[in-house]
């Protein structure tokens, strides 16, 4: 495990998702700012969130994945596809990097279209209990279209995966928004909670409906779906950060032909 953490490659993955899910959320959040001379329509905030995933993943998904989102993270550990440490470095950073984002808008913004930053809620009678299950079903949405979109197994044509995450976030958004300012991500919720400092009565609902939602995505495509032929060994490897894929080895093989006289 300490030998992954110690890479220059797995510290600048983990700056890169602290700094995409800044990114995500600064303009996210900014698109459903209460000005006072323009609200804010459900299809602009559903196209600014849906657009600003698009970018950051095909931006920085050669990096660190572009996860942006604990629910994404945890959906890929248990999925046996990233191993411990780097699941708990990359929320973490993604944690950070949405208070970070939330807090530049807030500074940037005038205090008279503030508001509450845009920070999620139960809205339209829309009950704790019926709100995590339509997290859940949105994340779910979402975390299907990432493993589906981002399967190196694939050898149909599979398009753009960053334009079919960014259309997936904004589908959800387009029917989350009217229950729960749509979330599909903790740290979207926690990043202008904290900010604000508004924590309301159902700010668990903003990670518990991602994060399962999530967790039953990965566990329908990575073990009923489309399961891995890996060995047991394989799968603690990863979750240790010590696995090795073929094309590692490959390269390896070829540096040390290259290096031998």
């Amino acid at each position: 495990m300490r030998k992954e953490v110690c890479t220059i490659t797995f510290l600048r993955a983990v700056f890169t998702e602290f700094l995409a899910t800044m990114i995500f959320v600064f303009f996210g959040l900014g698109s459903a700012l209460k000005w006072p001379s323009a609200l804010p329509s459900v299809l602009q905030i559903s196209l600014a969130f849906g657009l600003a995933i698009g970018t950051m993943v095909q931006t920085f998904g050669h990096i660190s994945g572009g996860h942006i989102n604990p629910a994404v993270t945890i959906a890929f550990f248990v999925g046996n596809q990233i191993s411990f440490l780097r699941t708990l470095f990359y929320i973490g950073a993604q944690l950070l990097g949405a208070i970070a984002g939330a807090g530049i808008l807030y500074g940037v913004t005038p205090s008279n279209a503030r508001g509450n930053l845009a920070a999620n809620g139960l809205s339209n009678n829309t009950t704790a209990g019926q709100a995590v299950v339509v997290e859940m079903i949105l994340t779910f949405q979402l975390v299907l279209c990432i493993f589906a979109s981002t399967d190196n197994r694939r050898n149909d044509n599979v398009g753009s995966p960053s334009l079919s995450i960014g259309l997936s976030v904004t589908l959800g958004h387009l029917v989350g928004i009217y229950f729960t300012g749509c979330s599909m991500n903790p740290a979207r919720s926690l990043g202008p909670a904290v900010v604000m400092k508004r924590f309301t009565s159902a700010h668990w609902v903003f990670w518990v409906g991602p994060i399962s939602g999530g967790i039953l995505a990965s566990l329908l495509y990575n073990y009923l779906l489309i399961p891995h032929s890996m060995n047991m060994s394989e799968r603690v490897a990863i979750i240790k950060g010590t696995y090795e894929s073929e094309e590692e080895w490959e390269d390896k093989e070829k540096s040390m032909e290259m290096s031998s006289p």
